[in-house]
């Protein structure tokens, strides 16, 4: 016969072995995925022939493509996209079985329902007036419910100044959800204290149009927005040093694209403005002056050498710079890099 003892180390060692299992199992499990980590680190596409990592998933051709070279590295890829095709705008959006995407640049990013404004049922027909007037109240409780305290609504203000600044400069998406986010981090640090909205909505844009290589002055930026140019320069400087955000200065190169197509210039003037920009910052002619006055004098300079003149006048209102400007960076390009110039 066994004791109650006896009866008790038997289910202690039990219940140790079975514990002792769980953990060796789970350690297993661990090893696994560590392995497989390990070999998807070891299965990182390389080009044979350049030795290169930048791969480009090309999901119409089911090819993965070295973005070097072109060679093909591997074929019969999976499309993991929709198995429906369309053609415009309105079929994706009628095709379509998934909301809107996250964003930025909503204060509760998109993620909140809404009720449409259109009155019709699921099968397109009229709703009654009855039910048009408790649909009337939901959306109208839906917006207040939306914007819950007063930071929500202090985002909510700010971030629809900021897509109205950016429409009006006709900025990409991309911009927007940059300076969108510079914004929040701002909000959470506790940095909009002290100052308004618009300043510093107008600031983080700024930024964001340097970061992301689509610049702006400061002028276009203070015309677009309802603050003046002194407060959004010293609230973009106030942002940089307390965000830690690091931006070289900007290259007259990134202007050159926008102002030859605001001149109409075609593509040959604006490939000649690029190589004696690249030509001048090699020689140091382009640090300590202003981007916009030294891209504007390169793009004179190419449309007069290409048959494509336009006047000094024209170039300094597209750039945003005075003649003058414009006549002294004309000189110094045009001695320094001995370029001849029959005018």
């Amino acid at each position: 016969m066994t004791t109650k003892q006896e009866l008790k180390e038997k289910i202690t060692t039990t219940e140790n072995e079975k514990s002792e299992k769980k953990i060796k199992t789970t350690n297993n499990e661990k090893i696994k995925s560590d392995k497989n980590v390990i070999l998807e680190k070891e299965e990182e596409l390389v080009c044979p022939i350049c030795g290169s990592t930048n791969v480009i998933k090309d999901y119409e051709r089911a090819e993965i493509v070295c973005e070097n070279c072109g060679c093909v590295l591997q074929q019969n890829l999976f499309d993991v996209g929709p198995e429906w095709r369309a053609f415009d705008h309105e079929q994706r959006v009628k095709r379509s079985r998934v909301g809107a995407p996250m964003t930025y640049t909503i204060h509760d990013k998109g993620l909140s329902t809404v009720i449409d404004w259109r009155n019709k049922d699921s099968y397109g027909k009229d709703i009654s007036a009855n039910k048009r007037a408790q649909l009337y109240r939901l959306r109208k409780w839906q917006r207040r419910i939306r914007v819950s305290d007063a930071s929500e609504r202090n985002l909510a203000f700010a971030l629809s100044e900021l897509d109205r600044i950016a429409s009006k400069l006709g900025l990409p998406r991309n911009v927007r959800e940059n300076a969108a986010v510079l914004y929040r981090g701002a909000v959470e640090k506790g940095l909009i204290r002290g100052r308004s909205i618009e300043g510093v909505a107008a600031a983080a844009l700024y930024a964001a149009c340097r970061r992301c290589r689509v610049p702006r002055t400061l002028d276009e930026i203070a015309e677009a927005s309802r603050v003046d140019r002194k407060e959004i320069g010293r609230t973009y400087r106030f942002l940089a040093r307390e965000l830690g955000i690091k931006l070289a200065p900007t290259n007259p190169i990134d202007y050159v694209p926008r102002f030859a197509s605001e001149l109409g210039l075609p593509g040959e003037v604006e490939s000649k403005a690029i190589a004696i920009l690249q030509k001048a910052a090699e020689k140091g002619l382009t640090s300590g002056r202003g981007p916009t006055g030294v891209a504007a004098a390169a793009i004179y300079i190419a449309s007069v050498l290409l048959g494509n003149r336009r006047t000094q006048r024209d170039v300094a209102e597209v750039a945003g710079v005075t003649e003058v400007t414009i006549r002294n960076r004309y000189k110094e390009l045009t001695e320094h890099l001995d370029i001849d110039v029959t005018l």
